[in-house]
C-alpha cells in the first residue's frame, strides 16, 4: 500500500511542482481567447463549505489570468452526495472551456464505490488542476472537553454528526469514528459540509469536521469564541507513507495520535486499511478541476497555464495559506498522478466498505 500512494504523499507534503507542468504549447494556448465570455465553475455542493470556499478563492484569480479575462462564476449544484451537480456537468458541459467542474472526495467516493447514482466517468475527463487539503474534527464544549487531550471523554457520549451521505467524503469520519469506538449517530442527507457546520452552530449536532479552508474561515472563529473544541486533524502523509501532523494545524494531533490516546496502540488491521484507502483518496487527492473529455488540448493548456501564473500573483501569495492552508495546487503530470490515485481503489477494499455500510448502517449504495 505504501508504494501505491508515493506520488500522492509528495503532494500531501506540499512539495513544489516546478518542472512537472505540462508543456503549454505556447502558441496554441495563446490563440485561446475568452474575451466577453462567462465561465461557469460547477461546484456540486452547497455554499459555505470547503469546496465552495476553494472555488471562490481561485475563481477571481483564474479570471485574471485566462486570456481575455472572462467572468468566472461559481455555480452551486448540491444534492445526491455531490452526484447531482457532477451528473449535470457530465451531461451538459461542452468542450469549449466555458463550463468547468470542481470535485472533492465526496464526488470521488460514490464513483469508487460504484454508487448507482453516478452517471459520470472520471477517466473521460481532462484534469486542469489538483490540490490536496486537510481537515479538522471538532466538538462542542458542552460535552465537557477543553482540548484534544480530553478526547477520551467522548467514549461514553452520544454523538450526532451531520453527514452528506455514507458514500460522500463523510465516509472518512464514519470509518474513523467507528474505528475509534465512538457512539455516533450519522444523520444523512445534508447538502454539504457548510450545512453540517450550520447544524453544529444551531446545536443540532455535537461533532463535526470541516476541510481546511472552511475550518480556517468558519470554525476557527468559533474556537476563539469558546464555542467549539478542536480534537484532531486527519493529518498528512510523509515520504515514508506515515501519517504526520498537518503543517496547517501543527498544534493538533493527527487521527493516528488521537487513536493512540484512546486505545494505547497504533491503528492496524483491515478496518484501518479501509479507512486509510479512503483518507488517501479523499484528502491528498481531494480537490480537482476538470474539463470535458473532448476539450481541445490548447484549451486545457490555457487553463493549466492560468493556474500556474496565478500562483505567482501577489494577491494569491498573500492569501492562499490563510484560505487554503499550506497545500500546493498543482498542474501537469503531478495533477494527472493525483487524478489516477484519487479515482482508483483496490476491489477488495471497495467490497469490504460496501458490506460494512450495509450491515452496520443499513446503507445500500445509492441510498443515504
Amino acid at each position: 500500500m505504501k508504494n501505491q500512494f508515493n506520488i500522492t504523499r509528495r503532494v500531501a507534503l506540499g512539495l513544489a511542482a516546478g518542472g512537472l507542468v505540462l508543456g503549454m504549447a505556447g502558441q496554441a494556448a495563446a490563440e485561446v481567447d475568452f474575451s466577453g465570455k462567462t465561465i461557469e465553475w460547477i461546484i456540486p455542493f452547497s455554499a459555505g463549505g470547503g469546496s465552495d470556499t476553494w472555488a471562490r478563492f481561485n475563481a477571481l484569480l483564474l479570471a485574471k489570468y485566462l486570456p481575455g479575462q472572462p467572468t468566472v462564476i461559481v455555480v452551486n449544484e448540491p444534492g445526491g452526495g455531490s452526484t447531482k451537480g457532477t451528473n449535470l456537468f457530465a451531461a451538459r458541459a461542452e468542450p469549449d472551456g466555458l463550463m468547468i467542474l470542481g470535485t472533492s472526495g465526496s464526488t470521488q467516493f460514490p464513483y469508487l464505490l460504484g454508487d448507482p447514482r453516478v452517471r459520470y466517468e472520471y477517466k473521460d475527463w481532462k484534469i486542469a488542476m489538483a490540490g490536496p487539503t486537510g481537515g479538522v474534527v471538532y466538538t462542542t464544549p458542552s460535552l465537557g472537553l477543553k482540548g484534544p487531550e480530553d478526547i477520551a471523554a467522548l467514549k461514553d457520549k452520544e454523538l450526532v454528526y451531520a453527514s452528506q451521505g455514507a458514500t460522500s467524503l463523510d465516509l472518512v469520519p464514519l470509518l474513523g469514528f467507528r474505528l475509534m469506538g465512538f457512539n455516533v449517530q450519522h444523520v444523512f442527507g445534508f447538502k454539504g459540509r457548510g450545512d453540517g457546520r450550520l447544524a453544529f452552530e444551531r446545536g443540532e449536532v455535537n461533532i463535526d469536521y470541516q476541510t481546511s479552508s472552511a475550518y480556517i474561515k468558519s470554525v476557527q472563529p468559533l474556537v476563539e469564541a469558546g464555542e467549539a473544541v478542536p480534537l484532531f486533524s486527519w493529518g498528512v502523509l510523509n515520504e515514508a507513507g506515515e501519517v504526520v501532523r498537518d503543517p496547517t494545524f501543527p498544534d493538533l494531533p493527527t487521527f493516528v495520535e488521537a487513536y493512540q490516546t484512546l486505545t494505547g496502540s497504533a491503528p492496524s488491521g483491515p478496518e484501518y486499511e479501509a479507512y486509510f484507502a479512503f483518507f488517501t483518496a479523499g484528502f491528498p487527492a481531494q480537490k480537482m478541476m476538470f474539463l470535458p473529455k473532448d476539450t481541445p488540448d490548447e484549451i486545457v493548456a490555457t487553463y493549466q497555464k492560468a493556474f500556474e501564473d496565478m500562483k505567482a500573483d501577489p494577491d494569491y501569495l498573500a492569501s492562499a495559506e490563510s484560505v487554503l492552508g499550506t497545500y500546493e495546487q498543482v498542474t501537469g503530470p503531478l495533477a494527472q498522478a493525483l487524478f489516477e490515485k484519487g479515482t482508483t481503489i483496490a476491489p477488495e477494499l471497495r467490497t469490504q466498505v460496501a458490506q460494512m455500510l450495509a450491515s452496520e448502517y443499513g446503507v445500500k449504495l445509492g441510498e443515504d
